[in-house]
């Protein structure tokens, strides 16, 4: 006679993989908050760091711009370097996406909810 319990067992299998593929999930989304990408602007006049999450961290100016007259010129680097590192922060993020989908077994291209 069949086991009408037979399957029970791949469900179990089914969500404990589920259970780790989660953890995974939050062990990325923790790395994600350490890891940091620095963008620049006014060939590293300006350097705006932040997290892979794209948080920024920090904003480093050389005091040679700070002239009064080119105050225009160091908000537009500001946020040039800004708009970088958060470029950064996506790629960087994607990149680190795509190894952990490797690493849970998933075909490459697939994309996590993240």
């Amino acid at each position: 006679m069949k086991n009408p319990f037979g399957g029970i067992g791949d469900l179990g299998k089914m969500m404990a993989a589920a259970r780790d593929m989660q953890g995974k999930v939050e062990e990325f989304q923790k790395t994600l908050e350490t890891l940091t990408v620095t963008g620049e602007a006014g060939a590293g006049l300006v350097r705006a760091t932040a997290n892979a999450k794209g948080e920024l961290k920090g904003l480093e100016i050389d005091p040679s711009i700070f002239v009064p007259s080119e105050k225009q010129v160091v908000e537009d680097l500001i946020l040039a370097a800004i708009k970088d590192a958060q470029e950064k922060a996506v790629a960087r993020a994607q990149s680190e996406g795509q190894r952990l989908a490797g690493d849970m077994g998933l075909p490459p291209g697939m994309k996590l909810p993240f």
